[in-house]
């Protein structure tokens, strides 16, 4: 059992930053792959960014070169530095994580450990 907290969301406006934080705490051999995912009111989840253990990161196309995702092992961490937001980013960001689900942004929905969310809002 993996446990995520997530923490850095709030309120922007468009061209603004923010840096989300996502601490994980219990079985940590369970955070082999980790990553962000978002969602929006009636939209599905879309898988932002990934970072696993191995050195792997890949990013959606539609936040490639604004979002930068790293994480710190030694602090059993994972962090997303927000750059640019658009009123089309906003959702709520999950941080996840699975222990053999695979690398690959497209996965993160998927990762069988979530955390409660963090909202971000981005204004116009």
């Amino acid at each position: 059992q993996v446990e995520l907290v997530e923490s850095g969301g709030g309120s922007v406006q468009a061209g603004g930053s923010l840096r989300l934080s996502c601490i994980a705490s219990g079985h940590l051999y369970n955070t082999n792959y980790m990553g962000w995912f978002r969602q929006a009111p009636g939209k599905e989840r879309e898988g932002v960014a990934a970072n696993d253990r191995y050195g792997t990161i890949s990013y959606a196309h539609s936040v490639k070169g604004r979002f930068v995702i790293s994480r710190d092992d030694a602090k059993n961490a994972l962090y997303l530095q927000m750059n640019s937001l658009k009123p089309e980013d906003s959702a709520v960001y999950y941080c996840a994580a699975d222990s053999y689900a695979g690398s690959g942004y497209i996965r993160v929905p998927t990762y069988k450990y979530r955390g409660q969310g963090t909202q971000v809002i981005v204004s116009s």
